[in-house]
């Protein structure tokens, strides 16, 4: 009797421990994750991220806090997440080509090795935009000034090697003029700079001024392909006969080495809430043009998009 008993103990062990085996170590996510954004809260970037935090709350069923790590161009914010655990609690918010390019300018203190990625989200254009009480109506006549007065019209972005300030080193270039470049910490103390009188020309994306356009701001050009149905009435660099297409891109890393279920849950979750309507009407409502890519697909185009950007540095290094 007492040796069924044994067995049955042994058999109960057992098949507990297979059990355990089969299991996962831990059920992630059982707290908060935190959502790094590089950047001053208002601009687009921070915008973007507590749209998605609301959602990828829902969809991985635990508290996604946002945290703003402002300065060096986002640099601080991606540093910081590429030295985190990489147990799927410290997310960055990336843009491009800021990702890309602050390691080819500089010792950022990260790498693009440095990450897992996730899932690219949205894209916004380059744009130029001054104050309603500019005397600046049209790109024409900014550029005839820029040649007349090399070096004295401002020109603010959101830090060195940001798309803004990229889109002003491939303008200069096109044109053969010069502005004066002033960096910002984000996009919000960019855009009071520029109702402020402090700098004339706002490198802002597209989606972080059209709120203001025709308001007390003036979208002089936005650097997409054609016209965004976001912005119809603002044109593109390309019909001014500006060859200048240039974006920010905005999509979600990792620390490298996270575990691949933590990776697939956090981008089977993304994907979902992509594919959410009511997500790509928020996006739609911050004038953001929608763009899902999937981590690896993602990761194979920044590769295209490093090479092209050292191809830049090589030409016009943009530091100063």
């Amino acid at each position: 009797m007492m040796f069924r008993s044994c067995k049955t103990f042994v058999r109960a062990v057992f098949s507990a421990a297979v059990l355990c085996a089969a299991m996962p170590a831990w059920a992630w996510p059982d707290r908060p994750i935190e959502l790094v954004v590089g950047f001053a809260p208002g601009g687009g970037t921070d915008l973007t991220a507590r749209a998605l935090a609301v959602y990828l709350e829902k969809e991985l069923g635990t508290t996604v806090v946002v945290q703003n790590k402002p300065g060096a161009s986002s640099a601080i914010a991606l540093s910081y997440v590429a030295r985190a655990k990489p147990d799927g609690y410290t997310l960055a918010m990336t843009n491009m080509p800021g990702l890309v390019s602050l390691p080819i300018e500089r010792d950022a203190g990260f790498t693009t090795a440095d990450f897992t990625y996730l899932a690219n989200l949205v894209r916004d254009p380059s744009a130029f935009s001054v104050a309603s009480t500019s005397p600046y109506q049209t790109l024409e006549s900014l550029i005839a000034d820029a040649k007349a007065k090399p070096g004295t019209i401002s020109y603010g972005s959101t830090g060195v090697g940001t798309d803004d300030h990229l889109a002003l080193v491939l303008f200069q270039s096109l044109t053969g003029t010069k502005l004066n470049h002033v960096p910002y910490n984000g996009a919000g103390p960019l855009r009071s700079a520029v109702l402020g009188g402090h700098t004339v020309i706002g490198g802002l994306n597209l989606g972080e001024v059209m709120p203001y356009h025709g308001k007390n701001m003036r979208v002089l050009a936005q650097a997409s392909e054609k016209r965004s149905p976001l912005g119809k009435d603002v044109p593109t660099f390309k019909e001014l006969g500006v060859d200048l297409v240039f974006a920010s891109e905005r999509g979600i890393v990792a620390p490298k080495g996270l575990p691949p279920e933590v990776s697939e849950k956090l981008r089977e979750a993304l994907k979902k809430v992509a594919a959410n309507p009511e997500f790509q009407a928020q996006m739609k409502q911050q004038f953001t043009e929608m763009d899902y890519l999937d981590g690896p697909q993602w990761q194979e185009r920044l590769k295209g998009d490093d090479a092209r950007l050292r191809e830049i540095w090589a030409k016009t290094p943009w530091v100063e």
